[in-house]
């Protein structure tokens, strides 16, 4: 088994160099490094949830450092903090209601679990967080499911009941680094197949002999667009070339490859031909708290260009990229700059070196008022609906690692 220190030095190493190109590998990695973490950290008997959540936010902290603009490392971190959490906070129910979590041999256990099925560390969590959680409007509308309640079980004895209880307990500490781990190893793959997650509802959103705009170069936006292609959507694409790194050119050609109608069209053209659109859709860098996206740059200047026209702008986002803070928090590093070589020859400019300022920003930022849709691998999603979701991925405890 390799060092964990020595795998962690290594990761942080790539991150500070920028040799991980992208959101999804970026956070693939991340979780697949702290899944590392908590396989060969050695737990107490006791407050194993504490031990396995100190080691996970030493390490978290380090690669948050290490490249502070990827926001998907933090919301990996703070996602694997929740998954602890979740965990530990199931199966601590279960052995309080009395539930029975382990298999066992014998006939009458199981004639007594026929009556009383034992339910999963999923639903228990699901029901302890519905009691936590200040009520919804559709749950104040339907009334509390019968499913959510927590069911009684009693024992014959009173020794019966101690013993029963020590033994859930015994097996809670033993269970929850296992369960934890499978958790970690289902959010890799859903990290991993986001983009056939999203490129699956392509073909609700796009119609025939539509007009699609688009900006850059993203892997989701491209799978988006040939999902559609392959169930017989016949539409064309403008691309607008993403300067100054120019990758809507390598769009333009993936998408010409995969047979669809691609024009390519410079920045500045993009208010010029959004009168001929029907939709824009773009892949974002992260999304925030509030709705809002970090993209790359232009792509602010798309969006207003859309509002202006009242066409829809939607935004493709795998869950990975959902970050719990908001742009003003202090922890949160909306751009950075790259070389100035990608704009121009610094031998042209060479006499007037000591005037000239090159500013080269990566990213932009759209606020959530100018998005009309988000897509993510669980669905549609309005701007003012990410708030809840968010919820679901994060604990308010960790939002600050």
């Amino acid at each position: 088994m390799p060092d964990i220190q020595s795998m962690v030095g290594e990761f942080l190493n790539m991150l500070k160099k920028r040799k991980i190109e992208g959101s999804q590998a970026t956070a693939r990695q991340t979780a697949e490094l702290l899944r590392s973490v908590i396989s060969q950290q050695r737990v107490p008997h006791t407050n194993q949830a504490g031990a396995l959540i100190d080691a996970v936010k030493a390490v978290g902290e380090q690669l948050i450092a290490a490249n502070p603009v990827e926001l998907a490392v933090g919301n990996v971190v703070r996602r694997v903090l929740h998954i602890i959490r979740e965990e530990d906070l199931s199966l601590t129910t279960a052995v309080m209601a009395g539930l029975d979590l382990l298999d066992v041999s014998d006939d009458e256990d199981d004639c007594k679990r026929s009556s009383h099925p034992a339910m999963s560390a999923a639903v228990v969590a699901a029901a302890a967080r519905s009691t936590l959680r200040p009520p919804s409007l559709q749950t104040l509308l339907e009334g509390t499911p019968d499913s959510a309640t927590v069911p009684y079980t009693s024992s014959s004895t009173g020794d019966s009941e101690g013993k029963s209880k020590s033994a859930d307990k015994s097996s809670s500490t033993r269970k929850l680094k296992h369960d934890v781990i499978e958790t970690v190893n289902q959010l890799i793959s859903e990290i991993a197949t986001c983009h056939e997650q999203i490129a699956e509802q392509a073909v609700e959103h796009i119609h025939q002999n539509e007009v699609i705009l688009t900006l850059g170069s993203s892997r989701t936006v491209l799978e988006f667009l040939c999902a559609a292609k392959e169930k017989k959507r016949s539409f064309r694409v403008f691309v607008a070339e993403g300067a100054p790194r120019y990758q809507g050119h390598l769009l333009a050609k993936e998408l010409i490859a995969r047979g669809l109608q691609t024009t390519l069209i410079p920045d500045s053209a993009v208010f010029a031909m959004i009168s001929r659109v029907n939709m824009v859709i773009i892949g974002a860098h992260a999304v925030m708290a509030n709705g809002g996206v970090i993209a790359p740059v232009g792509v602010n200047m798309v969006a207003l260009a859309a509002q202006k026209h009242a066409i829809p702008f939607v935004v493709l986002a795998g869950c990975h990229k959902l970050c719990p803070l908001y742009p003003h928090n202090p922890e949160v590093l909306l751009n950075e700059l790259r070389s100035p070589s990608e704009l121009l020859d610094f031998g042209e400019f060479s006499d007037c070196s000591t005037l000239l300022h090159v500013v080269n920003p990566t990213f932009d930022y759209v606020p959530p008022k100018l998005v009309s849709l988000f897509i993510t691998d669980t669905g549609g999603h309005n701007p003012w609906y990410m708030y809840r979701l968010i919820a679901d991925y994060y604990s308010a405890d960790d939002l600050v690692v």
